[in-house]
């Protein structure tokens, strides 16, 4: 039988449910009839899958034409119902494939051909390209996350020197990329050059054929316009109107450069107001900040007219007017960082061989709120309340107030939590607590002594709550984001585990930790939340809330018991096969909340549910994952007793778990 490949191209037995070097679930496209060794067009053999995104799949192949020589597969318009719709689509990805054929230049893929099979009486079409090795510069920058690190400015810039020219060149061609972002330039291995891959133009014929020709009841005139580009990377008017220019690339580039220099997403650089509030996260020299400042303008007008002249700014071979002329300079900033790059290149050449690290989105189905409970991960940090200086002692005030101030300096500092977001998070429980003191700066006057002394009072009871919290938890409130819930994710996968588990782990400690208040609209609280999330995480890899439920030889039954302290909780996994009949009782406190996931997750048996008893027939085979959690205010016990059999004929017409 076939081996089973990850995307991080592991190889497997036939058989296994998740890789057995990085623990991703092996859910690929072998239901599909798309498996490794198939060969299709009678040319090309299928290697792996490589990706996965809205509009197909993409697989590493062999082109038995070329000697075996490696390409990728661009899977487009998946499933086409009839011939019509095969056809229209064919001619929509000739006419913009025809325009990348023409594209000649060593950054960036060459398009090879189109073709279509037909798979169980569905047909396909496929996009041909070059292999390119190396990484994306997103999987870099994930790489040095998981490290504490992020690019530097001379990095940045030297990509910024080595991709504008490609952009200078597709633009002088008349075509526009439309999908620039981290995951869409790739390191290139041989040369160590950055390479331009996925045009969103054949992305735009993938959703125009989904959009208008694979839904017959909707006609072409009356099908809404389907707009490409990622939030945050792309300009008003490429997601709002769907016009793209030059200048819609150069905004996406800055976006992109931003993005590696902080490690965060664009929607946390950008504040309410949809504006770039970027300075504070990172430190740049004035020339780069305002060359990225003119790309990332709300305006097309206001940015660069085209990538050249964005080359000039950087580089600062701007041609001054007839009338002033200016001495020619030989070392500009940039150059200078370039020089320093090289010099420094022994110490970073070992980044840009990092291992690739698995991107994992959270995809888990959106779950209902109930008992105070969220059930989505809480937002990252995208605004920040204005910060209140009496969080630091003023000469001003006596000097018992300057000693309890100082005393909550050093127990801050003792716990290792950053200033600004200390100061930050008590301003948000204050101005819970103080509505009407929202966005004003406490004086140092007597008039307002007893508002400080309340806003240290709640600073001292914030630091109480957050010492339970492990050193480099804490460490790290105001940098938790988007990547660490896919590493978590990763994690999990390899032990059984789906994110909906350590969500109710953390939940339950996050709301017994703030006293049932929901914080989960707070963005500065919301990264308390994953702190606890980071935590739950560990004391999952360590078994410490972790258990396997194993029946014993010849056994139908299993009892497991336990006991929480108010937020505590405890996960357990059981192997159990699909169709069998599944009993629960559960002994324990009203306040104990039982959740059963199935494999998938695609059938919720229990959810925060204080039922104690239960039985259905399942409908998956593989790890159920029983989550207990407890908002008692005290400690509480549970004994679950777990009995599965064979279903009798009546049994099995149950159509699906329900409980007693």
């Amino acid at each position: 039988m076939m081996p089973l490949y990850c995307l991080q191209k592991h190889e497997n037995p036939s058989g296994s449910r998740f890789c057995l070097q990085c623990g991703e679930k092996l859910d690929l496209a072998l239901s599909k009839g798309i498996y490794p060794g198939l060969f299709l067009g009678d040319r090309y053999r299928i290697v792996s899958q490589v990706g996965q995104g809205g509009f197909g799949r993409t697989y590493l192949a062999e082109d038995t034409n070329r000697f075996s020589e490696l390409c990728v597969l661009k899977e487009f318009a998946p499933q086409v119902q009839s011939a019509y719709v095969l056809q229209k689509a064919e001619e929509l990805f000739e006419r913009e494939a025809g325009v990348l054929y023409k594209l000649k230049h060593p950054q960036i893929p060459r398009f090879r051909e189109l073709f279509r099979v037909n798979l169980d009486s569905k047909g396909y079409l496929f996009l041909v390209q070059d292999y390119v090795e190396g990484h994306t510069y997103q999987a870099l920058l994930d790489a040095r996350l998981r490290q504490g690190l992020v690019f530097n400015e001379a990095e940045v810039i030297q990509m910024l020197l080595q991709i504008l020219p490609v952009l200078e060149y597709i633009h002088s061609m008349g075509v526009i990329h439309r999908d620039i972002a981290p995951d869409n330039i790739i390191f290139r291995s041989s040369d160590q050059m950055p390479v331009l891959i996925d045009f969103g133009g054949v992305k735009q014929v993938a959703a125009t054929v989904a959009s208008q020709f694979n839904q017959p009841l909707v006609s072409m005139a009356s099908s809404p316009a389907t707009l490409l580009g990622k939030v945050g990377y792309a300009p008003y008017e490429q997601i709002h109107t769907g016009m793209v220019y030059p200048q819609s690339d150069l905004y996406a580039l800055a976006a992109t450069v931003l993005v590696l220099l902080t490690g965060l997403e664009p929607a946390v650089l950008i504040d309410d107001t949809l504006t770039w509030n970027w300075r504070r996260k990172v430190n740049i020299s004035p020339t780069l900040g305002a060359v990225l400042d003119k790309m990332l303008s709300p305006q097309m007008g206001d940015r660069y007219p085209s990538a050249r002249q964005v080359l000039q700014a950087l580089t600062g071979n701007l041609t001054a007017p007839a009338s002033a002329p200016t001495q020619p300079r030989l070392f500009t900033p940039v150059k200078i960082l370039l020089v320093f790059l090289l010099l420094t290149s022994a110490a970073g050449v070992g980044w840009w061989g990092a291992k690739r690290w698995l991107k994992f989105a959270d995809s888990d189905s959106p779950r209902r709120p109930q008992a105070q409970i969220t059930k989505q991960p809480m937002p990252i940090p995208s605004s920040t309340p204005t910060v209140n200086p009496q969080s630091t002692p003023s000469p001003q005030v006596s000097a018992e107030e300057r000693n309890r101030k100082e005393q909550l300096r050093d127990r801050r500092q003792q716990l290792g939590i950053d200033s600004k977001f200390y100061a930050e998070l008590v301003n948000q429980i204050f101005w819970d607590k103080y509505p009407n003191q929202k966005g004003r700066t406490l004086s140092s006057s007597p008039k307002d002594a007893a508002l400080r002394a309340e806003w240290d009072n709640t600073a001292a009871q914030l630091l109480d709550r957050l010492q339970p919290l492990s050193l480099e938890s804490r460490r790290r409130l105001g940098s938790f984001n988007v990547r660490d819930r896919q590493r978590w994710k990763v994690e999990l996968n390899k032990r059984h585990f789906s994110s909906r588990t350590l969500y109710d782990l953390t939940d339950a400690a996050f709301f017994e930790m703030f006293s049932g208040k929901n914080f989960s609209e707070q963005p500065t609280s919301s990264q308390v939340w994953h702190a606890i999330a980071a935590d739950k995480l560990n004391a999952i890899v360590a078994a410490t809330t972790f258990g396997r439920i194993v029946f014993d030889p010849g056994a139908t039954g299993k009892q497991v018991s336990g006991t929480l302290k108010p937020g505590e909780g405890k996960a357990y996994i059981v192997d159990l096969a699909k169709g069998q009949l599944m009993k629960l009782d559960l002994q324990a406190n009203p306040k104990v909340l039982i959740s059963v996931y199935s494999p998938t997750g695609k059938t919720i048996l229990l959810e925060d549910s204080s039922d104690r008893a239960w039985s259905g027939i399942l409908p998956e085979q593989g790890f159920y994952e029983f989550v207990f959690v407890s908002t008692a205010s005290g400690q509480v016990d549970y004994q679950l007793n777990i009995t599965t059999f064979e279903p009798s004929p009546s049994d099995s017409a149950t159509p699906s778990p329900s409980p007693l």
